[in-house]
Order: structure tokens, then sequence, then C-alpha cells
């Protein structure tokens, strides 16, 4: 008889679980928001109190004094004068530069990119010395402005032109990455149905790409009302006429008068706060038209978002006698007996 050993029973062994390669100790998360959060206090929020505590040095009369000066009103004026030239014409030059890139397939798309992001590589003092290189007395087309009795440099025209420069990539940049990604089977359906080109544009392109288009603008807006240095270079520094915020602040405290200067500068740091509140919603409505399509079925995720945009085109373009909607529109042999 063999004898049957007894089975022996399976002993548990612990394993380490692994961790995972995104789960840092707590010591190192802390870590790092302290880390930020000195930046952003150190480089951010400490320089934007300052603006407004040295503002308010003297008081609330040395502040409001400093906006008595007509110097100080024809500044604010030129500066609203070349943000409403300037964001209208790159609403246009932007909308038309991604539908372009985004649609279409063309020979020199990508030079066309390239000459998108110049801006972004070049200084803006080299672009303000470019264009008076042109459009100065002794440049290029100086002799001919002339003759025509056209001021370009140290006028109005000269820094409306450098500040379109320097801000036409910021509402194409944001909307060549969002059409692209968007595709054109919403455009060709409304083709095909038969919109037209501009009923297509306002009723399916335009809803879709909104919200980039606002935050489009809300960066260009506040690099034109802000920059500095290729408006210097043009502007001439002629106070009462050519001078900018910015530029006006300077001159102002290079006369040392530094409350004065900061009292002007406290305008610019309350639109850097506005267009920051406004990015913000912009991107919180953004996000949450993103979970209503994402909350959709997945063979139609935009049909809520392009409902009152289809039906509008229906109504305005695509509309056809009942007639011809049948199939069977031919009338009965026997109809007229």
């Amino acid at each position: 008889m063999t004898a049957t050993a007894a089975p022996v029973a399976p002993v548990a062994v612990a394993v380490p679980r692994a961790r995972a390669l995104t789960d840092e100790a707590p010591w190192v998360r802390r870590s790092l928001m302290a880390l930020a959060l000195a930046f952003m206090g150190l480089f951010l929020v400490l320089p934007l109190l300052a603006v407004f505590a040295e503002a308010f040095r003297q008081g609330w009369g040395a502040f409001a004094s400093a906006f008595e000066s007509s110097d100080t009103w024809a500044a604010v004026r030129l500066t609203l004068l070349t943000a409403l030239i300037v964001v209208p014409l790159n609403i246009v030059f932007g909308v038309m530069a991604a539908w372009a890139i985004a649609k279409h397939e063309f020979r020199g798309k990508a030079f066309l990119i390239t000459l998108i992001d110049l801006p972004f590589s070049i200084s803006p003092v080299v672009a303000g010395l470019v264009y008076a290189l042109l459009y100065g007395v002794n440049g290029w087309l100086g002799p001919l402005l002339q003759a025509w009795d056209v001021k370009v440099i140290f006028a109005t025209p000269g820094i409306v032109l450098v500040t379109v420069f320097v801000t036409f990539p910021f509402i194409a940049r944001e909307l060549i990455p969002l059409m692209q990604a968007q595709g054109e089977q919403e455009e060709q359906a409304a083709i095909v149905l038969g919109a037209s080109g501009l009923r297509t544009f306002w009723s399916v392109t335009l809803p879709n790409i909104k919200w980039g288009l606002i935050y489009g603008v809300i960066l260009c807006n506040a690099r034109a009302m802000g920059e500095f240095g290729a408006v210097s270079v043009v502007s001439g520094h002629i106070r009462g006429q050519t001078n900018t915020i910015p530029l006006h602040v300077e001159i102002l405290y290079t006369d040392y008068q530094s409350v004065a200067a900061f009292s002007v500068a406290t305008l610019l740091a309350l639109l850097a706060l506005v267009t920051l509140a406004l990015k913000t919603w912009a991107e919180w409505q953004h996000e949450a038209q993103m979970r209503q399509a994402a909350a959709l079925p997945p063979e139609n995720p935009r049909a809520a978002e392009q409902a009152p945009a289809v039906a509008q085109a229906q109504r305005g373009a695509w509309a056809r006698p009942a007639a011809a909607a049948r199939p069977d529109s031919t009338p009965h042999p026997g109809a007229h007996a």
C-alpha cells in the first residue's frame, strides 16, 4: 500500500502593490504647489499690488490729479482708437487665414503658416524699425508718401500698422487648430443640402468657432492696448498726439512723476485683470459646451449644438418647393381626366 501525501495549503504571499507613475508622495505634491504659488506671487501678484500701492501712496487726490491732464486723455483716446481699428482687421484676417489653412489644401500652405508665426519670432522693436525703414521720410516709400502728402511714421497710421503686425497671429492661431479638429463634414453636408457658402459660414462654421474666436479677440485686444516696443519706434513720443498709454506711462516715469505714472499704469493693470476674467469665462463656456457634446450619443455628438443652426439654414436657403421634394412629382396620366 502506497502512502498519499497530504495536500499542502497555499501560503499567502504579500505582494507589494505597484505604485502608479503619477502617484507622487504627498510632500512632493505640496512642494510643487508651494513652488508654483510662490512663483506666481513673486512675479505676478506682487508687481500688480505694487502698481496700486504706488498709485495711491499719496492719497486719492494725487491719484485723481493724474487723470486731469489732457495728455493722459489723449493717450487713452489713441489707445482705444488703435484697438478699435486693429481688432476688427485681425478678426477678418484671422478667420480668413484659418479657413484657408484648415479647410483647403494648396501650394504654399506651410509658408503661410510660417508668415503667421513671424511676429512671434521677431522683436517688436525690430518690427518698428522695419516699418520706419519702409514708410519713413527717408524710407523706400517715403518720397511717394510725401508726394501724396501722407504721413505714416510719427502719426496714427504708423501706430496702427505696427500694432496690426504684432497682433495678427493671435486670432488665426486660436482658430486654425480648432477648425482642423472639427473637420469639414458639417460644411460639406450643408453645401450638399443646398446652402450657399455664406449661409454655411454663418449657420455652421461660426457657431462652431465662436468661443475660440472670442478667446482670440480677448488676447488680441489686450496686446494691442499694451504694445510698447514697436509703437515706441514709430510714434515719435509726441505728447498729446502719438503717445499711447504705455508710452505716456514711460514719459511720466522718466520725468520723475512716479505717482502719476503708476496711476495711469493702473489702467493697464485693470485691463490685465479684465482680460484674465474674460479669458477664464470663455474657457468655462467652451468646456461646458464640450461636456454637453460628450453627453450626447456618439454617432452624432454635435447634434444639440447644431440643431438651431441647421434649423436656421433650412428656413433660409434649403427650402424647396413641395412638388420637387416628392419622389413621384410627375402627374398621373389620368389626373386631368
